[in-house]
This record gives C-alpha cells, structure tokens and sequence, in this order.
C-alpha cells in the first residue's frame, strides 16, 4: 500500500507552491535614480544557497532582466539595456530576500516584472513598476503682448518640461473658477522619453484679470503653478476712446492759437495807443514852445 502511495506523495511534493510576495501596489521610481523591487518568500526549514534560484523577467515579453543560481549571478541571457544596472542582495538571500535593485531608473523600465524563486519548491509573483519626473516649473506667456484692447482674443501659454508621465493642467480665472473650455493640450517626448508639455487658453481679453496654469503630475503631485496679470496699463485706448481724445486735443490746440492771436492783437492795439498818445503830448508841448517864443520877442515901434 505504502508504494502505492509514495509515487502520488512525491508528485504533490513536486508540485509543492512556494509562497512569494511582492508589493501590491506598483512601485513608484523617480527617473535616473536607483530603485528597488521588493520580493521575498518564506521558507519553513533552513536551506542550501546553492538549492536556490531566482528569475527576474518582463511579464509581458518573458525578456531575463537577472538570473541567479548554483550560488552565483548568471547574466548570459540577460536583456542588453539591463546590462550593469542589475543586482540582488547577496547577504540577505539566505533570509529569503530576493529584491532587485535596478539603478538609473529609465523612462523605458516601466513595466510589470515577475520574480521566480525555487528552493526545491517553486513560486512567482508580479508586480508594476512606474516612472516618474517632475516637470520644470511652468512659464506663462501672453500673445500677442502688445496693442492690447478688451474684446480682443488672445492666447495664453503654458509651457513646462522634462516630466513624465503626463501631466494634469487646470486653467484658472483670478476667482479661482476652472477654464475648460478653449484649451489644447499637447505633449512631445524627447530621446529619453521624458515629455515638453504645451498648454493653450483662448480668452477674451478683459482688464485687470489673472489666469494661471496649474500642473499636477498624477504619481508625485502638484508640481507647481505659474500665473499672469493683464493690467489696464497694458492695454491701449479703444478707438472711439482715441478719436475723443485726438479730437479734445485738436480743439485745445485751435483754442490755444486763437487766444494767442487775440492776445497778440490786443498787445499791438494798446502799443499803436501809448504811441499815438506821446505822439500827441509831443505834438502839444512843441506848440506850446513855439507860443512862448511868440510872446517873448519885442515888438518893433
């Protein structure tokens, strides 16, 4: 009976499921910087590090990211963008860790990842792992800047760079209210894949109003905010506005030329009278010298 029995014990034993664990949760790894995938499993009894091995693997692609048995890394099959980026803990293997360390995290890692552990039992468990960068700080820029008028249209840009992945932006009113309307968004992913992200609002102009753009990277939060006012100082007079004042300043200036040509005529008027007056006073104090001479000279007998 017992032999009978012993062939179906050792397929069960065969079969036998090794627990592993992994976060459950993806990991969240900032790019160009070291990161490490937690995976451990538990072992009943003490074991032998050359009776372990352990397989780290793209879940999709089945691709080897790093390989370790008979008590030493095996990286023949290893992935080439994997190559020196990769490695276990040596001293914490006996306890059962078998984490990666991966470093200089890239845009291109971001994936789900398998950790295979055999020690005479077998298990595999997967976990995600995402990238992330922060954006620059935004920048908001008015078009057209200049020969500004209320009414107009005008486009309000928001600019910020080298993030990932891409990023929430809320434009906002100086009252805080959210502007969904009139807004494009669009992203560009340089070499490394890291995004320049443009924001455009379409407004109508009014004085005195602020609008700012708000950005959010969805796995490291906010990543900052950029705002900008529009005065009434920076914008030139409507036209009706100009003609009224063209139109004032012509008429001061007529008033101005008339006042001067009255005052001018006034001036020579009171200067022709002074003049005709001495002329007169001469005219009258000469009469009155010749009128004593007259009297003065004897008469003949």
């Amino acid at each position: 009976m017992l032999s009978l029995l012993l062939p179906t014990l050792l397929a069960v034993q065969a079969l036998a499921v090794l627990e592993v664990q992994v976060p459950e949760l993806p990991v969240v790894a900032l790019y160009g910087m070291d990161t490490t995938l937690n995976c451990s499993f538990s072992h009943a009894s003490p074991f032998n590090l050359s009776d372990l091995s352990v397989f780290w693997q793209l879940t999709d692609t089945k691709r080897t990211v790093h390989s370790y048995w008979a008590s030493q890394d095996q990286l023949a099959d290893q992935g080439e963008r994997y190559a020196n980026r990769t490695s276990l803990y040596p001293s914490q293997l006996g306890t059962g860790n078998t984490s990666l360390l991966l470093r200089g995290v890239r845009v291109a890692d971001e994936g789900s990842y398998t950790c295979f552990v055999r020690v005479e039992a077998y298990g595999s468990a997967a976990l995600l792992l995402q990238v992330a960068a922060p954006y620059s700080k935004p920048l908001v820029t008015l078009e057209p800047d200049s020969n500004l008028r209320p009414g107009d249209k005008v486009a309000l840009t928001c600019v910020a760079y080298g993030g990932y992945p891409e990023a929430d932006v809320l434009w906002q009113d100086g009252g805080g209210h959210n502007l969904t309307d009139n807004v494009t968004t669009s992203l560009v992913a340089n070499e490394e894949g890291l995004f320049s992200m443009r924001s455009v609002l379409t407004v109508t102009l009014e004085p005195n109003s602020t609008y700012s753009c708000r950005l959010t990277n969805p796995l490291l939060g906010e990543d900052g905010h950029a705002s900008v006012t529009i005065t009434g100082q920076n914008m030139v007079f409507p036209p009706v506005a100009l003609w009224v004042t063209v139109g004032l300043a012509v008429c001061l200036l007529g008033l101005l030329i008339a006042l001067a040509a009255v005052c001018r005529r006034k001036i020579k008027e009171s200067c022709e009278e002074d003049r005709a007056a001495k002329e007169l006073e001469e005219a009258k104090e000469l009469q009155e010298e010749e009128q004593s001479k007259t009297a003065m000279t004897p008469l003949k007998s």
